[in-house]
This record gives C-alpha cells, sequence and structure tokens, in this order.
C-alpha cells in the first residue's frame, strides 16, 4: 500500500487500483474494509508528518519535505541525460552515477506481484536507459577500459539490447581489440534474426560500419547524442496532474481552448490569457484542465510555476526563474550562474524559450512587477496566467473571470467528492451543503472531503454545523484546505483604507452597499470609501454589481467574504492573523 501511494507521485490513487494492486483481479469482499485498515496502520506508522488524505475516488499520500529515492533517481537521470546531450560529460558521468547508486537490488522485491507486474517494467527500463547515458559519458571521457568488463556482463544479461552492444563493440574497438568488437556484431546479428527475426538497427549497423573503416576514435561523439530526435534535454512537462474530478465550467473551457489551441486561420498565433476570480474559486483547477487539453500544441514543452509562497506571500521572480531555467535544462543554472542576478535569469530564460512553441503557466500572480520577467518574448509561446487582478503587463490579453459554480456544478463538484449515492440520498440537506458553500469550489471540495472521511455522518449533520454562519469558516476546513486561511492571504496588499472597507462590509445585510453607504458606515468621505472599496475589487474580494439610480457602482461580495469581514469586524475574536496562525499549526 505505501509502494502505491509513493509510486502515485502525489496523485490520488484510486480506490480499484489500490485493491487491484494488492488482490489482483479476485480482491476479498472485504477488500475496501481492509484498505481502509491499512491506511489507518500506514497514518499510524508514519506520524504526523505524512498525511494520508481520503480523496474520492482514492487517496492522497502528502509527504512535505520527505525524500524518495525515486523521484530523487528520476531528477538526477533527467539532469544527467541533459548534460549529456549538452556535451558536459564529466556533469553526465557524475550525476548518473548517483541516479545509479540509488538503486539497492531488485526494486520493489517486498512488494505484492501484481504491483510488481504493473510497475516493475517501466522501472527497470528506467534504470537500463540510465546505465546506457552514464557508460556513453564514461566512453566519451576516454573510460573504455574501465567499461568493457561491466559492459560484457550487460550484453550478456541483455543479449538483443542493440545500445549495449553498440557500447560494447566501441569499448573493445578502442582497446585495441577489432576482431572481438566484429565479433560481437555478428552475434548480436543472429540473435537478432532468431529470437525476433529482425536486422540490426540503425545504431548497432553503423557502429559495424565505424569499426571497418575505424572511425570510431576517442574523438567521436556518443551514440546517443547521434540518435535521431534526441534533443540536448527533453521537452518540460511540468503541469500538475490534471484534475479527474473536474465538474463544470463548460463556457470557460471552451473560450480557453479556443485561445490556446491553434485552428487552421493564416492569421493565427500563440495568445495570452488571464484567469481571473477570487481565492479559491478554481483559477488553478481550470487552467491546469485547459492546459492539459491543449498540451499537444505545444510540442517544445509546457512550464508551470506558483507565482506565491505557500504562506501566501509573493514567491520571488528570480527562484522562480530558476525553477524554470531547471526545467529548460540550462546547463549553467547551479554552477556559473548567479541565482539573484535577475537580469541574466532573464536572458537565459528568453534564450531558451526563443522560438519554441512553448504553453507557459503563470499561476497566482501577485502583480506586474513580479510577471514580466516571467514573460517570454518570442511570439511562439502562449501564457496562461491565474490572478485575482487585471494585470497591466500582459498587452493583448483575453481575460476570463472565473465566478462561483452555479447549482448544478456544486452539486456535481459534492458529489465527486462525498460520493454520488450519500449525496443523492439526502437532497434537502445536499441543497443545504451547497447554499453554504455559494458555489465556492474551494468550501465545496472541504465539505465533501470532511463528509468522505467521516462515514458515519450524514449529510444533515455536517448541514446542521455550517448553519450558524458564526462558525461556518471554523467548519470548512480540513486538513491543508481552508477558506479562511484561502482569504487570508488577500489582505497583504490592502491599506488601512481598504481593510476598513473589508470590515464595513459585514453591516450590510445584503453583503452589497455604494461608496455613499460605505461612507456613512465608516464616517469618512465618498472618495475615500470608494479607494477602499476598489482596493477590494483589484485583490477580488468585491465585484461591482451594476448601477444604482444616480449611476453610482454598486459593490457586492461573496457571502463567505462578508463573514470573514465580520470576523474582522468583531472585535471579541481573536485577531486574524492568530486565527489563520492557529489554523496552521
Amino acid at each position: 500500500m505505501l509502494a502505491a501511494l509513493l509510486l502515485a507521485r502525489g496523485r490520488v490513487v484510486s480506490d480499484s487500483r489500490l485493491s487491484a494492486l494488492l488482490w489482483g483481479w479476485e480482491p476479498p469482499a472485504t477488500a475496501g474494509a481492509q484498505i481502509y485498515t491499512y491506511m489507518s496502520r500506514l497514518r499510524k506508522r508514519l506520524g504526523d508528518e505524512v498525511e494520508i488524505i481520503r480523496r474520492p475516488p482514492g487517496y492522497l499520500m502528502v509527504a512535505q519535505g520527505s525524500r524518495i529515492d525515486l523521484l530523487e533517481f528520476e531528477q538526477l537521470e533527467q539532469e544527467g541525460r541533459a548534460a549529456l546531450g549538452a556535451r558536459r560529460y564529466e556533469d553526465a558521468a557524475r550525476l548518473l552515477d548517483r541516479a545509479l547508486t540509488l538503486w539497492h537490488g531488485p526494486a520493489l522485491s517486498n512488494a505484492t506481484h501484481y504491483l510488481q507486474d504493473m510497475e516493475l517494467p517501466q522501472l527497470a527500463e528506467g534504470r537500463t536507459l540510465a546505465l546506457e547515458a552514464r557508460i556513453e559519458a564514461d566512453l566519451a571521457l576516454g573510460r573504455h577500459e574501465e567499461v568493457v568488463a561491466e559492459l560484457i556482463g550487460l550484453v550478456a544479461r541483455f543479449p538483443v539490447r542493440e545500445q549495449l552492444r553498440a557500447q560494447l563493440m566501441t569499448a573493445l574497438y578502442r582497446c585495441g581489440r577489432q576482431a572481438d568488437a566484429l565479433h560481437v556484431y555478428h552475434e548480436g546479428r543472429g540473435m537478432l534474426a532468431d529470437q525476433l527475426g529482425v536486422d540490426p538497427g540503425e545504431a548497432l549497423d553503423a557502429t559495424y560500419q565505424a569499426v571497418l573503416t575505424g572511425s570510431i576514435g576517442l574523438e567521436s561523439p556518443p551514440l546517443i547524442a547521434l540518435r535521431e530526435g534526441f534533443p540536448a534535454a527533453s521537452a518540460p512537462a511540468m503541469l500538475p496532474p490534471d484534475v479527474e474530478d473536474f465538474v463544470g465550467r463548460a463556457d470557460e473551457v471552451a473560450a480557453l481552448r479556443a485561445v490556446l489551441e491553434p485552428d487552421d486561420s493564416p492569421g493565427w498565433r500563440p495568445r495570452r490569457c488571464l484567469l481571473t476570480g477570487m481565492a479559491g474559486i478554481g483559477k488553478t483547477a481550470l487552467a491546469v484542465r485547459a492546459a492539459h487539453l491543449g498540451a499537444a500544441h505545444y510540442p517544445d514543452g509546457q512550464l508551470y510555476v506558483e507565482l506565491r509562497e505557500p504562506d501566501g506571500t509573493p514567491r520571488d521572480p528570480c527562484a522562480a526563474l530558476v525553477r524554470l531555467l531547471r526545467a529548460l535544462g540550462e546547463p549553467r543554472i547551479d554552477s556559473q550562474v548567479d541565482h539573484d542576478d535577475l537580469d541574466e535569469l532573464i536572458r537565459l530564460y528568453r534564450a531558451r524559450t526563443a522560438d519554441k512553441r512553448m504553453l507557459v503557466v503563470l499561476d497566482d500572480a501577485v502583480g506586474d512587477l513580479q510577471l514580466q520577467p516571467l514573460m517570454p518574448s518570442t511570439v511562439t509561446a502562449s501564457v496562461l496566467i491565474t490572478c485575482r487582478t487585471h494585470l497591466t503587463q500582459v498587452p493583448g490579453a483575453q481575460t476570463i473571470r472565473v465566478g462561483p459554480l452555479d447549482t448544478r456544478g456544486s452539486r456535481a463538484l459534492l458529489a465527486s467528492a462525498a460520493g454520488r449515492e450519500r449525496i443523492s440520498a439526502d437532497p434537502g440537506a445536499t441543497d443545504a451543503l451547497v447554499d453554504h458553500c455559494a458555489g465556492l469550489p474551494l468550501a465545496l471540495r472541504i465539505t465533501g472531503t470532511r463528509l468522505a472521511a467521516r462515514p458515519h455522518w450524514s449529510p444533515a449533520r455536517l448541514a446542521a454545523r455550517l448553519a450558524d454562519p458564526r462558525t461556518r469558516l471554523d467548519e470548512l476546513r480540513f486538513g491543508d484546505l481552508s477558506v479562511r486561511r484561502a482569504l487570508a492571504r488577500s489582505l497583504s496588499p490592502l491599506s488601512a483604507t481598504g481593510l476598513a472597507a473589508l470590515r464595513g462590509l459585514a453591516r450590510f445585510s445584503s453583503g452589497g452597499c455604494t461608496a455613499q453607504e460605505m461612507a456613512m458606515v465608516l464616517e469618512i468621505s465618498e472618495s475615500k470609501a470608494e479607494r477602499g472599496l476598489e482596493e477590494l475589487v483589484d485583490t477580488a474580494l468585491l465585484n461591482i454589481d451594476g448601477l444604482d439610480m444616480q449611476g453610482r457602482p454598486i459593490y457586492l461580495c461573496h457571502g463567505l467574504v462578508r463573514l470573514f469581514a465580520r470576523e474582522l469586524d468583531q472585535p471579541g475574536r481573536l485577531p486574524l492573523q492568530r486565527r489563520v496562525a492557529r489554523e496552521v499549526a
């Protein structure tokens, strides 16, 4: 069970897959109960630093800061192959050797054979590819004598693997053993014909011809680098996993696909698009879904970076650029480039993305100064940005405002998280839950996840707990998810006037007002009240909902924002910063 969760690499593992990995095609009648028991035992054994979260249709493991040998191996192998493609052979040999030393015997040797059958082939193939690449770097460094014995053993173990056979021929020839090299070729040709009924491929034939002509000296480039289509660095694929239970947003998805996916018109060119909306409204999920749908149209890769730290503070553009340059395979990023030199990082980033058909997703942008260095200068890249307000440094961008889910979408998301049968069994309680969440996807997901984690709770019980407006935000919290915390991250850019206007919203029963009405409540000038309300609009804590009879804007806030404002406006309650700090703790 632990191996299955770790191999998922941060994705949800469904109950059906867990059952198949544990018992194959004939699970016991008590499979669901046994999985629940195993998860409980794992939580106890792993302690508080590792979370195992019930997220229908399965489970998700969150192990922040933990080290997983497979992920370290994959990262080092990717960096090593990028160094090999860039002909930095010393770096390639060092990185690939570090990757291979993470293997200690056969992988998954103490897991079920069902899990081994599903996962072991790709793990073994990854290790063999890393081994071939490391030997290629050794050959390029003139270490042919050191690898001959190793290659003889590998060819005996993998007799029809042509890359290893070609490497052995190269090493033997450079050791002055031309006859042995030719014998290795003819032996392999016979095995390929007998076992597979095929002739040697291009790489093995090319090595054979190079041995015959004597053109396989120390100065010849590695065989892997000569393979047709082998890039200096593999195309980055940084997108987070697609949201399996994505619901609703059909119009927004269609609009995004029209922006991101090329059509046959001669005037089409890659675009810029802004997704705006309040915290928790589902901008990131929508962006990730659209990016996955359009990824095939960007063969040079997809970049993704979060522009806020976990505590909500803006991420330094230098740190974001370093992350992107590593994904782009920039060989000097960790050895020759100052990570605080913004100008140099921008130059390298724009050089690496020049003339590339790429999709760049910049998630949760804070402002123009942060965003400008991350915009590729090439016209061949499309950029998708999520933010809570409009930005000025994205000329020609199409803006899509993401609003609350409608009732149908809210019910679908709740059913996806909690289970369709539980939701449909009590329509009245379900309607109450939907009303209390007010179409906010974050609130709906928390509500559904809480129900899923507590099978003994009925929807009516949770609806009753959410019914009291004074404690509703206390209930809309589960694990790392918290509506209050998400809204609190929107406070940092507000001035004292903006904070005062936010507190003032609690005094309007409808959640809406004009600047004149706010001025009367706060006993300030109308112009100052309007500045505060506009700040709230800029941070997506407030919307403009038409005009009154005198043509003045009517400002309206989301129902949960009003509850948040009420907490700020009640002097008897703990300060919000302390309340959020307690939640984090």
